[in-house]
């Protein structure tokens, strides 16, 4: 299988961190082009830096680094330091970053990479809100033909929301930027609630990511230990839900991983359901098919995956 070219846009964020260090961890399959920050589960000033502090952990300081959106298209920002603390990576100390950024806008990274690369040979893999990838669509709308395919964590139909009743938090910061993606007519691979809640972090998986003995199996350790309290709580589950790392895993290994090709839309004028991912999955209209939506993956193998990569860095 080929190296797919990858653009990781993220707002870390715990679980970001993880899917960026599977990603790293992953040279034969991937190669990660440049990682790209968003705001979202915390402020730009703290994915930014996020960023750079899991590149260094990962012995990974060449990584090219771009600052972003610090806000959505047209709403104020919603942050989620309740689930991932003040930080964004609270659990592990980890030192503050020497990397620096590339002085470059993320949206003018992706459309100046997008139009250099030849068409259909780079993925965009969005971690956090779609602002980013919405606002290099509508600034260079010629880069939409030359996008492989989008893989991106967000939305829910089965499980329906995490910040509301009714949305997922990466779709419900920036709706507008939401709807702009799934319109667009790029080829797109959702990893939703439905899939993410069933790649839950128990204690022997975390075990056996401390038990790496690296420097980055425990900094994974603890931050899955900070971040499963809010779910456990909330849900009453067994740990934490792995959401992001399920996007790398399946540019690795789409095999682990079931779904449909189905119509979603985003609701962008209800108060009521601001967010929602409004999933036709029984085909019930006659909208067309835009995404591919999963909502089922071999929960044993993925953490296998995880552990066995990780353990490589």
């Amino acid at each position: 299988m080929s190296r797919r070219k990858i653009i990781i846009d993220t707002d870390p964020g715990q679980d970001d961190a993880i899917a960026i260090l599977l990603a790293l961890a992953s040279p034969d399959e991937i190669e990660v082009l440049g990682i790209t920050t968003v705001a979202g589960n915390v402020p730009l000033e703290l994915t930014k830096k996020n960023a750079c502090i899991i590149c260094e952990l990962a012995d990974k300081s060449e990584i090219l680094i771009f600052a972003g959106c610090d806000r959505p298209l047209s709403r104020p920002l919603v942050t989620a330091e309740h689930v991932h603390g003040k930080t964004g990576l609270d659990g592990p100390t980890l030192p503050n970053p020497r990397m620096e950024l590339e002085q470059q806008h993320a949206v003018d990274f992706i459309i100046e990479t997008l139009r250099a690369e030849p068409s259909g040979t780079v993925t965009l893999c969005p971690l956090g809100p779609l602002t980013n990838i919405a606002t290099a669509l509508e600034k260079a709308p010629d880069i939409t033909n030359k996008i492989a395919e989008i893989v991106l964590m967000g939305g829910a139909y089965f499980e329906v929301g995490n910040i509301t009743p009714t949305a997922e938090f990466n779709i419900y910061v920036d709706p507008e930027a939401a709807e702009i993606v799934f319109t667009s007519g790029i080829k797109i691979v959702v990893m939703p609630l439905d899939v993410t809640h069933k790649v839950l972090v128990t204690g022997p998986r975390n075990d056996a990511f401390r038990e790496i003995g690296t420097p980055v199996g425990i900094a994974t350790a603890e931050m899955t230990d900070f971040f499963e309290r809010f779910d456990k709580d909330k849900y009453g589950t067994a740990g934490a839900p792995l959401h992001d790392p399920c996007v790398i895993a399946y540019l690795i290994r789409p095999e682990l991983f079931s779904g449909r090709h189905i119509n979603v839309m985003i609701e962008t004028k209800s108060d009521l359901t601001l967010g929602m991912t409004v999933a036709d999955w029984w085909g019930v209209t006659d909208r067309p098919a835009n995404v591919t939506f999963i909502n089922d993956v071999n929960v044993q193998v993925f953490f296998d995956l995880l552990t066995e990569r990780l353990s490589e860095l």
